[in-house]
């Protein structure tokens, strides 16, 4: 049993957080550890998302776990080349936050259901549909493929006063 690596989670502002990730092209070994070293990292943040440029790889694979612990089983998800090929008309509103904007939150509004089509870790074809905390939580590790933040559809002012904080808090970690 090969042992799983906590990988370092990038602090917003940092340049590769707002690339535009590469597809994956490579199904192999290393595929698959990568993405069982990024849920080791996600559950120890602890979070619910993590997408593979909040952890320095700029390609298009996410993992998430919305099953909250307190109702039993994890249900880890890894998608590879996601894609979201429908939206419901209806919105919803999460407090979401981000592991690379730690104790940040902010309202966002977004689909409440979507259609996701990805690979798993061995490139097979998979889709379904995902409502709830899970939409969102699938749409927020897509935008991060796609070099957006959660704090990129609030109002610039409160967008500022964040990434200030996350600047000062990169100074204060520095200094430790």
């Amino acid at each position: 049993m090969q042992s799983m690596t906590l990988k370092t989670i990038l602090i917003h502002p940092d340049p590769r957080l707002k690339k535009h990730c590469d597809p994956v092209t490579d199904f192999d070994r290393d595929l698959a550890r990568f993405a069982d070293d990024m849920l080791e990292t996600m559950y120890d943040a602890p979070g619910v998302g993590l997408a593979a440029p909040q952890v320095g790889l700029i390609k298009r694979m996410l993992v998430m776990d919305c099953a909250k612990e307190a109702e039993g089983t994890p249900e880890p998800m890894v998608l590879v080349n996601p894609e979201v090929t429908w939206t419901s008309e209806e919105r919803n509103v999460y407090e979401e936050g981000c592991l690379s904007i730690p104790g940040q939150y902010a309202e966002v509004e977004r689909p409440k259901m979507v259609r996701v089509k990805w690979q798993d870790v061995e490139g097979k074809a998979h889709e379904q549909e995902f409502d709830e905390l899970w939409a969102t939580c699938v749409q927020h590790e897509i935008d991060h493929l796609d070099g957006v933040l959660f704090i990129d559809y609030l109002k610039p002012l409160k967008r500022q006063m964040i990434t200030r904080k996350m600047q000062k808090l990169k100074r204060d970690k520095a200094r430790a």
